[in-house]
């Protein structure tokens, strides 16, 4: 497992399973927030899984599934959403952390400035500079 922090609200990471709960648990995190759709890779574990997991470990959890094909307003707008009611700081995971951050990454548009939202994801080791338009589009 291979967490990357945005800031101290939030982290993302690729797929997670159940027995990966523990070390998130420990690691301080508060919440899960899975945006992986079940059934998107052949051995990936079900969110079901990890939630049970998760609440077992006494962390908070939310399945917003959101596919890779392209993410929509609504999309960046429901995941706004779940970071904003979940207790902080929160692990946002999908196959392999580039979703979250996309998502992340346009959720902050109307917050931040557009260098400083790339310069976060490239320090998290995620190149967003594809989304320069749309994050312009969103401010």
């Amino acid at each position: 497992m291979d967490i990357k922090k945005i800031d101290e609200t939030i982290s993302v990471a690729g797929q997670i399973n159940a027995a990966d709960v523990k070390a998130v648990a420990a690691a301080g995190f508060r919440s899960i927030l899975c945006n992986r759709p079940d059934g998107e890779g052949i051995l990936q574990p079900d969110y079901s899984g990890v939630e049970e997991a998760a609440k077992t470990a006494g962390l908070e959890f939310l399945y917003q599934p959101v596919s890779s094909s392209g993410i929509q307003d609504h999309d960046v707008e429901d995941f706004q959403k779940c970071c904003d009611a979940l207790p902080k700081p929160v692990l946002a995971y999908c196959r392999t952390g580039t979703r979250c951050t996309v998502l992340w990454s346009l959720s902050q548009a109307d917050k931040r400035e557009i260098p400083e939202i790339l310069s976060m994801a490239s320090a998290a080791g995620y190149d967003m500079s594809m989304l320069v338009n749309r994050l312009s589009a969103r401010a």
